[in-house]
């Protein structure tokens, strides 16, 4: 007998519901947030068991633990809630989606042979993000006092000398501690890259995927435990959209009335964009590419193309979308294919 279990974590304590094939809700339980009571709870339900829980904080840690113990564990977007929160009723309304089919948006969790890549990459990404504040905090200081800076001059040792002789003492003096928290931040950063590009080539693929236009050691390692299989995708388009390069086309008020009763579409203007629901970091990483390759392969034919775009009129950041997407085209037929690439196969399948 199939059982269809919703969870609702919190940091000490989860809500585990149960609800029958047939919609009946058979009981719930509150256990402690831990591996081993978690575990020995969902051993303890009879049946063939289905789970779905909301993305979080734990989510990727419950996948891996819980995913030996059902059939299937499905986590959920978070969807806004109007009115009071219960935790039961919350359970409840998880497990009765993942039965009917109604889990709008499933985040994947599965990180096959990724794991450690993904951990080293999601803290380099936040090691990035300290480096760019202090970056930011030291500007601010010299733009509060009038200093004007140009390009990375502000951050070398040589560079940051005679700037610092145009502040007063107390602006100085904050000034060099943030210079200090910059330079601890940047020895960080370069052996967390070092340490992310050691683990990436652990994988053959990544060697593989480096040669693409763009791509380069970071970005791949980064891009590998995102996706970790490009069977995920069956087309290319598939992957725009998960990408967030997916072009969606929106309209309203379609129908309009016609002589003689009723109705017929109406030539109306659509609103033309890129799709929302999508990976943060595979659009940064493959819009990042089409940069590299606008600016610097200029011996690439795909560089060349995207000159006669520009040429064509079309404007530079949709020539670089464009570009994007011709990357993130060639990256998955490589992927899949695992071939490295080859300029004169992959620009017709990017097409």
């Amino acid at each position: 007998m199939k059982k269809y279990i919703g969870l609702d974590v919190h940091a000490a304590s989860t809500t585990l519901a149960v609800v029958g094939e047939s919609g009946k809700r058979l009981k719930s339980h509150v256990v402690e947030t831990t591996g081993g009571a978690l575990v020995e709870q969902i051993k303890s339900i009879a049946g063939e068991k289905f789970l779905c829980l909301e993305e979080g904080t734990q989510s990727a840690w419950l996948y891996e633990i819980l995913s030996p113990h059902a059939k299937e564990v499905v986590v959920s977007m978070v969807l806004e809630r109007r009115g009071q929160k219960n935790d039961e009723e919350d359970a409840y309304k998880l497990a009765e989606q993942l039965r009917t089919g109604a889990v709008k948006k499933q985040v994947f969790k599965e990180a096959g042979g990724f794991r450690t890549l993904r951990e080293v990459a999601r803290v380099y990404s936040m090691i990035v993000q300290d480096s760019a504040r202090a970056q930011n905090r030291i500007k601010s200081i010299y733009r509060s006092r009038g200093v004007p800076l140009a390009g990375e001059a502000a951050y070398s040792m040589t560079g940051r000398q005679p700037l610092l002789l145009q502040l007063p003492d107390a602006s100085r003096t904050a000034v060099m501690f943030l210079y200090e928290q910059f330079d601890a931040v940047e020895a960080i950063r370069t052996k967390a890259e070092k340490s992310l590009v050691a683990e990436s080539h652990k994988h053959p693929i990544s060697r593989t995927l480096e040669t693409c236009p763009g791509l380069g050691p970071i970005r791949v390692a980064q891009l590998l435990p995102i996706v970790v299989t490009p069977m995920r995708f069956r087309t290319k388009r598939q992957f725009w959209g998960y990408c967030g390069l997916g072009v969606v086309t929106q309209s309203s008020s379609d129908w309009v009335p016609k002589e003689g009763g009723g109705w017929i579409r109406a030539n109306v203007n659509k609103t033309r964009g890129l799709s929302r629901a999508r990976s943060g970091t595979l659009k940064s990483i493959f819009k990042g590419a089409a940069m590299t390759v606008s600016t610097c392969h200029e011996t690439d034919p795909l560089h060349r193309q995207y000159q006669r775009t520009m040429e064509a009129g079309t404007k530079p950041n949709l020539a670089r979308l464009t570009l994007a997407r011709k990357i993130a085209a060639i990256t998955l037929s490589m992927w899949k294919t695992k071939e490295k690439y080859d300029s004169t196969r992959h620009r017709k399948e990017s097409s």
